[in-house]
């Protein structure tokens, strides 16, 4: 057979097992995107918390710098998110998680009721970060001029019963405002230290919290200043 002949099938099957990554060098070489990128390491709980007190002297200074929102991060964010903190908010239009301690895509769990209240779906939703994706920090914030609270002490003082499901939230937030004597912020500050403690002893999350893997932290937020201080 021509020499030439078989020097060429032999490049020709060089290229083919090359081309497939059956060859060891080519294999490694195939193997290993270039656009790979190093793994990333969630904080840890003290580590989150002081990325969040950051963020929020940030907005209470007017010197936010809204990360994490812009397109390469929707684009990195659509593939994994790896959020460090779950937030347990108000509903309020006036306490956005993400502006309050400035953050962006992916960064945060935002789970949000009438005053933090939480039912078994709420806290559901709460251990899916910690459970699922490792978040090691969970921040229930209460807030200034809580209009929930405000409502239910209302009622609660008046003895009247609220429409719907809203005498839910009313029931919630009856032992608050019992050792709170009516007091609509004391209020706000029991109910807030109250759900942390009953996250810390959600079976699920409890476990996590002895082996310091994740931190449970009660805040309040200033709607006058926009700064979050921990209540507990």
């Amino acid at each position: 057979m021509n020499k030439k002949i078989v020097d060429r099938r032999t490049v020709l099957s060089i290229a083919s097992l090359m081309a497939g990554g059956m060859l060891l060098d080519a294999g490694a070489a195939y193997a290993r995107p270039r656009s790979a990128e190093p793994a990333t390491r969630l904080p840890s709980p003290d580590e989150a918390w002081a990325r969040m007190r950051t963020g929020n002297r940030r907005w209470v200074s007017d010197t936010a710098i809204h990360p994490h929102q812009d397109r390469a991060r929707r684009a990195e964010a659509a593939r994994k998110q790896e959020p460090y903190a779950v937030v347990v908010s108000c509903i309020d239009s006036r306490v956005a998680p993400e502006l309050v301690f400035d953050t962006g895509v992916g960064d945060l769990l935002s789970v949000r009721s009438a005053a933090q209240t939480i039912d078994p779906l709420v806290s559901g939703a709460i251990e899916y970060g910690p459970a699922e994706l490792d978040t090691p920090l969970i921040v229930v914030l209460g807030h200034q001029r809580c209009g929930a609270v405000a409502a239910a002490a209302h009622a609660l003082h008046e003895g009247t019963t609220l429409p719907g499901n809203l005498q839910d939230i009313v029931e919630a937030l009856r032992p608050a405002y019992r050792r709170a004597h009516g007091n609509v912020d004391k209020m706000i500050r029991i109910n807030t230290a109250d759900v942390v403690s009953k996250l810390k002893s959600d079976k699920l999350l409890a476990k996590r919290i002895a082996r310091k893997q994740l931190k449970i932290v009660g805040g309040y937020y200033s709607l006058d200043t926009g700064q979050v201080t921990r209540v507990v």
